[in-house]
């Protein structure tokens, strides 16, 4: 898991990188050093709020998919070992009670269907409150 989380940081930290130099340069983040503001005022008030929403994006999508990738290395047997507990394993462990008709594979497979699916849509959600206009921008 840690492998796996060092190995995809690299590219969360190739997007973070890529929005800060495109947000840096931006018309109104220099009209903000031009009023003579600090930098962690213009880290706060200017840069992190517009780049909140592809990281977060970012963020939910790299979960499913680190969580999809483990579940699947545990469903062939190359991930989380048996004495700890993993919705890929228990699927793994259980397909064969397929065959008579038993779904005890299904309630993993089915809750991490459930996760993935929860977690794109709390993000889906997130933007999309991060998206309405308030305070004077609601009234126009």
């Amino acid at each position: 898991i840690v492998t796996i989380a060092v190995l995809d940081s690299t590219r969360v930290f190739r997007l973070s990188r890529a929005l800060g130099m495109n947000l840096t340069v931006l018309e109104y983040v220099e009209a903000a050093r031009l009023r003579g503001e600090g930098t962690w005022w213009i880290i706060r008030r200017e840069i992190l709020p517009n780049a909140s929403a592809p990281l977060l994006s970012e963020f939910g999508l790299r979960f499913c998919f680190n969580f999809l990738f483990i579940a699947a290395l545990s469903f062939l047997g190359l991930g989380i070992q048996p004495p700890f507990a993993d919705w890929g394993g228990m699927v793994r462990e259980n397909s064969a009670a397929i065959n008579f008709g038993m779904l005890a594979p299904i309630w993993p497979a089915l809750a991490i269907t459930i996760l993935t699916v929860g977690v794109n849509m709390v993000v889906d959600w997130l933007l999309s409150v991060e998206a309405r206009p308030s305070g004077a921008q609601a009234e126009m």
